[in-house]
């Protein structure tokens, strides 16, 4: 859609910050939910991020010029953010360890193919209607997403026990504020350097650099020193298991984007395709993607093991980064269709598995913190995933597009910033623009393998634990639950009106549930598994 919203805005050069603006606030609100979460309860966390999501999602739609529809954008993402984090927390809450990856697997079923068919439809919306009307149809389904958690997520924890105002007294706003700074001003530095080959004297490339350091140190002062209850969780930084696991989400999310980014650009630009089908090479990746989750979640509840995924399918997207950087225009439709899927299939089951491990290894206090700390780093290497690469790119392109078009700056600068321009250059120019974009995409490709290489190593020192079957989150309604082979289903759960949950408070999943009352009662996993429940 991004065609038609630049063509009615005629502002095609702020267009890349409708996704960059998106991108930066999940990356320095989604870990404000871990302490709302524990503040406002999760259906409080979750309906607010689903009010903003909607919020943001109208105003995108109604917007009337291009700074609106980014500012609208921005507070999506505030939104949408959360949404992933109290999701994660709700899981974390409802299934054991064992079955948690299990549980996360499924849900990442529904993940993808929203994520399948959501571009699609809107591009029907958009040749149907418009692109204002892509935005406002998601509307409802938000409202649906509200009734449907005010009904099921009822449920109270522990720490649920601060007034709302209290709550968002003690947010960190200033710690994500700097964050946010810190961050922008990196990838403004980072585009006017290297994306618009800017000298270091220039005051839009040495500003913001400076900027983004000094408020990386504010934001680490803040977090330390001044935050009452910091976004960051300064005392996870101290534990071994978090560093590394936030560490490997940083890395992987960062070869992530940069393939999903760059990938289709290597067929439309050196192959020359069409964008749609470049955009189709992505959907391997997709299926592996929803394949891996299943995978991962079923073979860590079979096992009761986290490790032994992690290093045997870990090192699959180094192997799909290496096979997309020896792609070549005679390969075959299998190397061109294919290459990509160990990609979307390692991630997943690497995603999963230290998850896992994470809340293996925290106490039940910090696990909703801990969610929220995995995602700052997840967050922060999505959006590194773009600017990095992009910046290697277009350094590289833009020597490349030097060493064989002599003398044509203004050639040159359109051909970088518009890869479909290639389509319409005469052929001797056309083969040397197709042959700079080749060897520039291949050094984005070998930064992601080396990336998605340190995550491996990164992930080594992570030790193994066995799993139990345990849920130890309290609840006081018995959970509605299908028997499976390998899997078991929590339902509703609800904690009954201004009534907190005690600590030692347990549920049982049994066929004497109703003998018994909600209770002094022990959830037994295994129970469900043999059919009993």
């Amino acid at each position: 859609m991004l065609p038609s919203i630049s063509s009615e805005f005629k502002k095609s050069n702020q267009a890349s910050w409708v996704g960059t603006s998106y991108m930066l606030a999940i990356c320095a609100f989604s870990p404000l939910y871990g302490r709302l979460c524990n503040g406002l309860g999760r259906r409080g966390a979750n309906q607010t991020a689903v009010m903003l999501c909607a919020l943001g999602t109208l105003a995108c739609g109604l917007s009337t010029n291009m700074e609106t529809l980014i500012f609208a954008r921005f507070l999506e993402g505030v939104g949408s953010g959360g949404i992933h984090t109290t999701a994660t927390i709700v899981i974390s809450d409802m299934y054991s360890l064992r079955s948690r990856g299990l549980a996360q697997g499924f849900a990442s079923v529904f993940n993808a193919f929203g994520t399948g068919f959501g571009g699609p439809f809107g591009g029907i919306i958009n040749d149907w209607l418009g692109w204002r009307w892509a935005f406002i149809v998601q509307v409802p389904l938000f409202a649906i997403s509200l009734c449907l958690t005010s009904f099921n997520l009822t449920y109270e924890t522990p720490q649920q026990s601060k007034s709302t105002r209290d709550v968002l007294k003690r947010i960190d706003y200033f710690g994500s504020l700097t964050l946010l700074v810190s961050v922008a001003s990196c990838l403004i530095f980072l585009s006017t350097r290297y994306e618009s080959i800017r000298p270091w004297s220039d005051a839009t490339v040495i500003v913001p650099f400076v900027l983004s350091i000094v408020f990386f140190i504010l934001f680490i002062v803040v977090e330390l020193f001044v935050a009452e209850e910091p976004v960051m969780a300064p005392h996870l930084l101290r534990q071994k298991i978090p560093v590394l696991v936030g560490m490997s989400n940083f890395l992987v999310a960062c070869t992530n984007l940069a393939v999903m980014y760059f990938f289709p650009m290597w067929f439309q630009t050196v192959l020359l395709t069409s964008a749609a089908t470049a955009g189709l090479h992505l959907l391997p990746n997709a299926v592996s993607n929803t394949v891996g989750s299943v995978f991962a979640g079923w073979i860590i509840h079979k096992t009761g093991r986290y490790k032994m995924p992690s290093l045997i399918f870990g090192i699959f997207p180094f192997i799909a980064t290496i096979s997309i950087w020896r792609m070549h225009e005679g390969m075959g439709p299998v190397q061109s269709w294919l290459s990509i899927v160990p990609q979307g299939f390692g991630n997943a089951v690497v995603l999963q598995a230290m998850l896992i491990a994470l809340m293996g290894h925290l106490s039940e206090a910090d696990m909703a913190v801990g969610a929220g700390f995995v995602q700052l780093f997840r967050g922060v290497g999505q959006v590194a995933g773009i600017a990095i690469p992009a910046a290697l790119f277009q350094t590289k392109l833009d020597t490349e597009l030097r060493r064989r078009i002599h003398g044509d700056d203004e050639l040159i600068l359109r051909i970088r910033r518009s890869a479909s321009l290639i389509y319409d250059l005469p052929p001797d120019v056309q083969r040397m623009a197709r042959d700079a974009y080749d060897i520039s995409l291949k050094r984005v490709f070998v930064f992601a393998a080396g990336a998605t290489l340190l995550s491996y190593i990164v992930r080594l020192p992570v030790p193994d634990k066995k799993l139990d079957d345990h849920v130890n989150k309290p609840v006081n309604t018995p959970a509605i639950s299908t028997s499976g082979a390998s899997s078991s289903v929590a339902g509703s759960l609800s904690a009954g009106p201004g009534r907190e949950l005690e600590q030692e408070d347990e549920v049982q999943l049994g066929r004497d549930s109703d003998a018994e009352g909600p209770r002094n009662r022990q959830y037994r996993p295994s129970d469900v598994e043999r059919g009993n429940a």
